[in-house]
């Protein structure tokens, strides 16, 4: 049944054991051994990536044993994994900077003289260079961000589509006009206020002086920490003409992703701040026709703002074994081919950093054919400090907090000096879990999670896709920000409902032998996790069968009756969730309480055997 918070703070008292409490079920061990050494543990940014993705790549390397866990999209994480020798053979994440990367960069394997480095156009892989001549970091292919305009708004209004800045303001003024907002976007996200304050300013960012600011920023080695005094005054300047040309107002603060598309969707704006990958989505359902521009220079040039799908790293450790380095070298090669680049697009609109890859242009992208063949992209600065201060600046200018010069100098203080985040322990744990999986007993370290969570929610069984966790439960001291990483980041929620043994039988089968309505196992690594049961599972040519599903060492009885939690994702779980309720509360949300209550791990049992 549904657990709510109230029953979850009082679960929280009864359940404060010590990590040495008794096993939940017959079979559970401290310890299971780890999986072969030569395994290649792949953490990859989100968990949109374990569909397609990870499936290709293991496809094509059938021989080579890759673990793929959902990681984190933040170098902290990984950062804090390398402090306690857990630091995966391959990271992928998204928001980067070469100066948030410092700290990992004595763990990292140069990757300048692979082929993959070789590809990239020198233009984009200096952003990746560090003051040595040493490439750490790679980009896959790039998300193109811009200016979304509603075609068919335009058209019933006989308003002519912009081309440059000066007729984005005419469209903006015409619209008004009409009752209509000319342009609005979502500043209520960090990501859209970076992305808006760079975006406007690209020439500028890009010329030689804007080029080597961020070239001494991004160098660790040099001590400069604030802005530059010739670029950066500019580029408020443009986003406060910005503000006044689009009339944004405090009100806009509140406007959400949903609600910014159903106000697009719905005509009541003509042009929003998106990713072209949307524009291809919203064109395949039909509700209104978009089409997708560029970033409007007020020097009269078109450019596309881009992020990598995600940045690359290979651990340094590698070296010292030279065939799981050679082995991990296929998978990086994987990765960065162009069968990859394209299922990793997914049909979205991207484009390539790659000089041999060739990345079809969709038809949303057709009317910036010239920037990617001219190498109009820019790749935005992502730091940690400039995403958190970008928006806290921007948005008191929206509300009329700061003019352009008063924007410019706090945004320069708080780089120079930033507030001091350090947090206190919630969690301290003198036992750590693997995270490889083993098939005589599974994932000791998702186990102890399950396990936990079980318990929090008061279910008899609780089933979780093998993205749930990520990765080793560490020997450490958590902060509330680690402990909360031990959850995979993606919205991660937890349905409930009653089950009779038949029925949880074959649900369990869905999840073993695969179903369109829930994910597919694709290898071992990727089959769920389960706490309450125990399961046997027979492997065929890559394939997976349910052979039995015990209950304190029985066979399940069609009278029997339990109550089920079953983890997952809104998307993935879209069709695989018939019957269930969902509870409101995120994992993760109800986690962090758990922790910052007191809670303690249980033990991992053997939850599988493979054979």
């Amino acid at each position: 049944m549904r657990m709510g918070r109230k029953k979850f703070k009082n679960l929280i008292v009864s359940i404060l054991v010590p990590v040495m409490a008794l096993s939940l079920f017959t079979g559970c061990v401290e310890n299971v051994s780890k999986e072969d050494a030569e395994s290649i543990s792949v953490y990859l940014w989100s968990a949109v990536l374990y569909n397609q993705y990870a499936p290709f790549i293991q496809s094509k390397l059938p021989d080579v044993n890759i673990e793929f866990v959902v990681g984190n999209n933040d170098l902290e994480f990984y950062e804090f994994m390398k402090e306690h020798g857990e630091l995966p053979d391959i990271i992928t994440n998204r928001r980067f900077s070469l100066r948030d990367a410092t700290p990992l960069q004595d763990q990292l394997m140069d990757l300048s003289t692979t082929e993959e480095a070789g590809s990239i156009y020198l233009s984009y892989l200096k952003n990746y260079t560090n003051s040595d001549g040493t490439i750490n970091w790679l980009p896959l292919c790039g998300e193109a961000d811009g200016i979304v305009a509603n075609k068919d708004l335009f058209e019933k209004y006989d308003i002519p589509l912009p081309t440059d800045y000066d007729s984005f303001v005419s469209a903006c003024q015409a619209f008004e006009a009409e009752g209509i907002r000319g342009c609005v976007t979502d500043l209520v996200y960090d990501y859209t206020c970076l992305e808006l304050l760079q975006g406007l300013s690209i020439p500028e960012l890009t010329s030689m002086e804007g080029l080597s600011w961020c070239q001494a920023y991004e160098d660790p080695t040099n001590k400069l920490d604030g802005l530059d005094t010739l670029v950066w005054p500019g580029v408020f300047e443009r986003m406060e003409q910005f503000i006044k040309d689009t009339g944004i107002r405090e009100e806009d603060l509140d406007i959400s992703f949903d609600s910014l598309w159903e106000m697009f969707t719905e005509g009541k704006a003509a042009m929003i701040r998106s990713m072209g990958a949307f524009v291809t989505l919203y064109r395949k359902e039909g509700k209104v026709d978009p089409v997708f521009l560029p970033y409007f220079g007020q020097d009269g040039e078109q450019w596309i703002l881009t992020y990598p799908s995600f940045q690359v790293a290979l651990n340094k450790d590698l070296e010292k074994n030279e065939g799981k380095k050679e082995q991990t070298l296929k998978v990086l090669h994987v990765m960065f081919s162009e069968e990859g680049q394209n299922v990793l697009a997914q049909g979205g609109d991207v484009v390539s950093y790659s000089r041999d890859v060739d990345l079809e242009i969709s038809p949303a992208l057709a009317n910036l054919k010239s920037c990617v063949e001219g190498n109009h992209l820019y790749i935005r600065l992502a730091s940690n400090e400039f995403f958190s201060v970008s928006k806290d600046v921007v948005q008191k200018m929206i509300r009329g907090e700061f003019d352009a010069k008063q924007a410019y100098e706090v945004f320069d203080e708080q780089l120079r000096d930033p507030p001091d985040n350090q947090e206190e322990n919630v969690l301290s744990l003198d036992q750590g879990y693997s995270g490889h999986f083993d098939p005589k007993g599974g994932n000791e370290a998702s186990s102890v999670m399950a396990n936990t969570l079980r318990e929090c929610y008061g279910s008899d069984v609780l089933i979780a896709p093998a993205f749930s966790f990520t990765g080793s439960v560490m020997k450490a001291d958590y902060t509330e920000k680690m402990a909360s990483s031990m959850i995979m980041p993606n919205s991660l929620l937890a349905w409930h409902r009653e089950m009779t043994g038949e029925e949880l039988k074959e649900y369990v089968k869905k999840w073993v032998e695969g179903d369109p309505d829930v994910l597919t196992p694709f290898n071992r690594g990727s089959l769920p996790t389960v706490s309450g049961i125990s399961i046997e599972v027979l492997e065929e040519d890559g394939t997976y069968l349910l052979k039995s599903v015990l209950k304190d060492g029985k066979e399940l009885g069609k009278e029997d009756h339990f109550q089920v939690t079953c983890l997952n994702t809104p998307d993935y779980a879209a069709n695989g969730m018939d019957g269930f309720e969902k509870e409101e509360e995120g994992v993760r949300d109800a986690w962090k309480e758990y922790v910052k209550n007191g809670g303690t791990l249980k033990k991992p049992c053997n939850y599988i055997t493979l054979r």
